[in-house]
């Protein structure tokens, strides 16, 4: 019998799981630029933002018509206001991790120290390097533009995957058209040019490494199949520039979706859904901080889609925190159906860990998609990671070690599972 505690048991554990390299099969990473240049950059995620100014903060202190160096010390008069959230958290690993700092709080007493030891224009494409080697990484999914060239960077590291929200949700609208037309050279006109457009999109992100298509789908969108032969008139209106009703953007929504998940099972690519975000519900909040959820989202309205493709694996993400249980029961009877990673509002430990809780007991282990960073600098990746390796390490050490006997092998089998082995696994190359 296990004498010790179960924060002894997930010490240990966590202290094994963190030397592990982290595989991130969800990014917004610039590859380009890949890790902070000004610490700004750091500073200015939007997590810090919107609590920053949901604790009191005018938005207009982080305006991006200010220089970067003023932003900062705008923003850091107001950070003890937030110093109680996980975000916060991060902030402090950031700096303690990447730029030596040694104080107990980033506020205006620390915030110059920070401004210099951020400032790595003139280090460049090498502080990318030592942000990567510093956090041990293996791999970083990106999020890439349908039009993106996908070229300049090593796609073995920084992975493609086709985002495909313009195509979907903004088709009806001429700039994406435009960028659609012009980078397949195609004048896509009806659905069949539609359908080789969307082909030659495939073609050019599996020659470039891609490993995923995903998609940010909106609460009320339920991916029905649609009656292709009714679509077809709207659809080509819609591609000619003439007007559609909103009820015909509904239905060429549906449309596209559907020849995309078509596509996927082609390419035996894995379509990555996130699902729920509401855009702009508080116009007058900071950028990346108007966003909210909509409880009323159910996976119910996606049946259709599991049961035609079962080929293809859907990773979900739902934005909810109370749609968990659902998204466990989707994955415990769905064989196509992965539970993918704790996502934005969701991405806060006290509902991580009821979710993991959940997977780890009653999802076969083969399917738990642990986690994802959705990062837009690499520096974030680490304390993130941190974060969900430390509530997994007490995951397995109260409900696998204290309450089934596991052996700690046992236990870190099953970690490798969740945080290596099954996106390896799911997010493998197409046609391998």
């Amino acid at each position: 019998m296990n004498q010790k505690s179960a924060p002894q048991i997930a010490r240990e554990l966590f202290d094994e799981i963190r030397q592990w390299p982290i595989y991130d099969p969800h990014s917004h990473i610039d590859p380009h630029r890949p890790a902070a240049r000004h610490f700004d950059e750091v500073l200015g995620y939007h997590y810090f933002t919107e609590l920053a100014h949901s604790a009191g903060m005018p938005a207009q202190l982080v305006s991006p018509e200010l220089d970067p160096s003023t932003r900062c010390r705008n923003l850091a008069g107001w950070l003890d206001r937030i110093d109680n959230t996980v975000q916060y958290a991060w902030l402090l690993e950031i700096a303690r991790e990447f730029h030596g700092f040694e104080g107990e709080a980033v506020g205006p007493e620390t915030i110059e120290t920070l401004i210099k030891s951020g400032d790595k224009e003139s280090v460049g494409p090498a502080w990318d390097t030592t942000v990567w080697q510093k956090s041990n990484l293996e791999a970083v999914f990106l999020t890439n533009d349908f039009d993106d060239p996908l070229i300049g960077w090593d796609t073995s590291k920084y992975i493609p995957c086709l985002r495909t929200d313009d195509l979907v949700l903004k088709l009806h609208e001429p700039r994406t058209r435009q960028r659609l037309n012009a980078f397949t050279g195609m004048e896509v006109v009806d659905l069949e040019s539609l359908r080789a457009a969307i082909g030659k999109l495939f073609d050019h992100f599996v020659k470039h490494g891609a490993r995923a298509c995903a998609i940010s789908l909106p609460p009320d969108f339920a991916p029905h199949k649609p009656p292709l032969i009714t679509a077809s008139t709207p659809l080509r209106r819609a591609l000619t520039g003439l007007d559609v009703r909103p009820d015909e953007i509904d239905l060429i929504r549906r449309t596209v979706f559907w020849v995309l998940a078509e596509f996927c099972n082609d390419y035996k690519l894995p379509f990555d859904l996130m699902i729920g975000p509401i855009r702009n519900i508080y116009p007058a909040g900071v950028s990346g901080g108007r966003d909210l959820f909509d409880r009323r989202v159910s996976l119910a309205d996606y049946k259709d889609l599991f049961n035609a493709f079962p080929d293809v694996t859907f990773p979900i993400s739902t934005l909810s925190p109370d749609a968990g249980a659902e998204l466990v029961a989707y994955s415990w009877i769905f064989p196509n159906v992965v539970p993918n990673g704790h996502w934005w509002y969701s991405n806060v430990p006290t509902f991580i860990a009821a979710d993991l809780k959940a997977r780890v007991e009653a999802v076969p282990k083969t399917k738990i998609i642990g986690y994802y960073s959705d990062a837009y600098k690499l520096e974030f990746v680490l304390p993130k990671f941190n974060t969900f390796r430390r509530l997994l390490s007490q995951t397995l050490a109260e409900s696998c070690v204290i309450e089934r006997g596991w052996k700690m092998d046992q236990c870190l089998s099953l970690a490798q599972a969740i945080l290596r082995e099954n996106p390896r696994k799911i997010f493998a190359r197409p046609r391998e």
